[in-house]
């Protein structure tokens, strides 16, 4: 009976921008393979191609495109929340089930140790083999997945344990076994119910953040993402297909949706940019999530030191502020009304940038001292 040959599993092929880092990689691998195998001295050619591959690799990455972004947070080997929970949290001990219907695989939840902190952790599974893929929907939860999450919310309430959610789904399951079971009902519960829990909530998208299937665990007192990742009320070839009936048209729509980590930011929709080693976080996975780890670490020591109706009202604020008169978010909205009236042909195809700088947010991260009492308060809680 012949033996199996052993087999390394394949090296997942290069993005498409990337290739000719891939090109200069291989040159430099067959070099440092051909070392140790001849006589002649190629260190100077080694070093020559060492040197090569970091500047191109740096030269290729600071001119990403929004569509070049989106598909390095679906990089096969960009690091999942199943990584972080092995890397960043320590005591991983997973909870199941939503109390009503199932326990939904694409959505995990449990209690874990970040750092020196007990915290409940949250976050969406992808999986990283076609097997585990299928099983968590890619990515995608059910309603079951939404309510196993707030369930597991209330635990830590009442445990008085900070929360941590990591974001990484394309969106909801929209299958019609989903719906029936309430699938925006969840979601908007989710959201809902988030405003009031009264222990402090960290977010961080650390590849998609796919619309309504993100916002369903988004609610929180600092919400961060990876350099590469994006957020979007929907995909670039979701959105394509809708406006141009063809999906072809993502890589404008992805434009147009302004969904980098350096959009969000600069419309005051995120509080903080994680930074991924040169390469993206696919490259240098260990890197990637020490620096999460170590942002995360820092919003919690900072969070946990805020009294608690202070930290809710602040809460409240800095999404209910958003989309105010004068804020980010406005100012781009008037703006790309302004280049539409001054070309109402191109305006109507092209979306141009916003023109609002990162200097111009209004600090939403920062507890207000002259607006700790509101009127009306924040959303009242009903519970079936």
């Amino acid at each position: 009976m012949a033996r199996k040959k052993n087999s390394k599993p394949a090296r997942p092929a290069a993005l498409p921008f990337e290739q000719q880092i891939e090109d200069v990689r291989n040159r430099l691998q067959k070099l440092e393979s051909l070392a140790g195998q001849t006589s002649h001295d190629v260190s100077e050619e080694i070093a020559f191609y060492r040197e090569r591959l970091e500047t191109l690799t740096k030269e290729v990455y600071a001119g990403l495109s929004s569509w070049n972004r989106v598909q390095v947070a679906r990089h096969p080997n960009r690091p999942l929340t199943s990584d972080f929970l092995k890397t960043v949290f320590t005591d991983f001990v997973e909870l199941h089930g939503d109390g009503f219907y199932g326990d939904d695989p694409a959505m995990v939840t449990g209690l874990a140790k970040l750092g020196e902190h007990s915290c409940l952790v949250i976050g969406q599974r992808k999986g990283r083999n076609v097997k585990e893929r299928l099983a968590c929907h890619f990515g995608s939860a059910h309603p079951e997945g939404y309510r196993k999450a707030l369930r597991k919310m209330h635990l830590a309430e009442r445990m008085n344990l900070p929360i941590v959610c990591l974001i990484n789904t394309p969106g909801a399951y929209p299958g019609i076994g989903a719906e029936e079971r309430g699938q925006a009902r969840a979601i908007a519960e989710n959201i809902h119910e988030m405003f009031s829990l009264r222990v402090p909530i960290l977010v961080m998208v650390i590849g998609e953040g796919g619309s309504g299937g993100a916002l369903g665990i988004a609610i929180g007192d600092r919400v961060g993402m990876m350099e590469n990742a994006w957020y979007s009320v929907i995909s670039p070839e979701g959105c394509a297909s809708i406006l141009w009936r063809d999906a072809e048209g993502k890589e404008a729509a992805a434009d147009a949706l302004k969904l980098t980590a350096t959009d969000m930011y600069r419309l005051g929709l995120v509080d903080q940019i994680v930074p991924e080693p040169v390469g993206g976080a696919h490259a240098h996975p260990q890197d990637a999530m020490e620096l999460v780890k170590v942002q995360l670490e820092t919003w919690l020591t900072e969070l946990q030191a805020i009294p608690t109706e202070a930290l809710l009202e602040a809460r409240y604020l800095k999404f209910r502020h958003i989309a105010a008169q004068g804020s980010p978010v406005t100012a781009a909205i008037s703006a790309q009304d302004n280049l539409a009236e001054a070309d109402p042909v191109s305006g109507s195809d092209e979306v141009s940038g916003s023109g609002v700088e990162p200097d111009s947010r209004s600090g939403q991260g920062e507890v207000p001292s002259s607006t700790l009492t509101r009127t009306p308060g924040p959303p009242p809680r009903h519970r079936n």
